[in-house]
């Protein structure tokens, strides 16, 4: 079993913990997500493992951060986060590393996107986004543009417009990203889980 693998259960337990302390049944919790109450029970059983913007989806319904959904504990709210404490999690073949100290307005990461992986998803979520390239190409696609951006490009945008994020070639990309937090009304919130997406209401971005 590999390390991800063996992270899963806990995972689980966690989502359906902090669904229950929001008070939130299966079925509108998984409304709020954009997915089905039997997917939403899979995650929760640990017979799927959710992709980061699942989690970060998730998150905004339970009130909460990505960081305590897979049980990461970051002392208090230091102003510094040192590189040798940051830690990588990996979900949906992504991998991150926290750029900041939870419990903030904003929450930043450190992203490193493979080749191929989650680049159909479309997102669609209440918030900003912005994103910053360090190693690679991105493809961003934004409403009805496409932009490649090069190391040192950035973009800035309301995360409401339907976005997608791929890494241009095999070696895949690295980028900061960092989004605001945003506590929105369950029905405000959306996720597209498969290679079309979903339309708001029904799926995300």
């Amino acid at each position: 079993m590999s390390p991800a693998d063996e992270t899963m259960p806990a995972v689980a337990v966690r989502l359906r913990e902090l669904r229950r302390r929001a008070a939130l049944t299966l079925e509108a919790a998984a409304r709020a997500a954009g997915l089905s109450p039997a997917h939403l029970s899979r995650l929760e059983t640990g017979q799927r493992q959710p992709s980061l913007p699942l989690l970060l989806t998730l998150a905004r319904a339970y009130g909460t951060t990505v960081s305590e959904l897979l049980g990461e504990i970051t002392p208090g709210h230091q102003a510094v986060v040192r590189a040798a404490e940051a830690r990588p999690g990996r979900t949906g073949g992504w991998t991150y590393w926290q750029a900041g100290t939870t419990g903030r307005g904003m929450q930043a990461l450190r992203l490193l996107i493979p080749y191929g992986s989650q680049s159909d998803i479309v997102r669609v979520h209440p918030g900003e986004e912005w994103l910053y390239a360090l190693q690679g190409e991105v493809r961003l696609r934004l409403g009805d543009s496409e932009h490649v951006l090069a190391p040192g490009d950035s973009a800035h945008f309301d995360s409401l417009t339907p976005h997608r994020l791929a890494a241009v070639a095999p070696a895949g990309a690295e980028l900061l990203f960092v989004h605001t937090l945003l506590q929105s009304p369950a029905d405000a919130l959306c996720l597209g889980t498969g290679p079309r997406g979903l339309t708001p209401g029904g799926g995300h971005a």
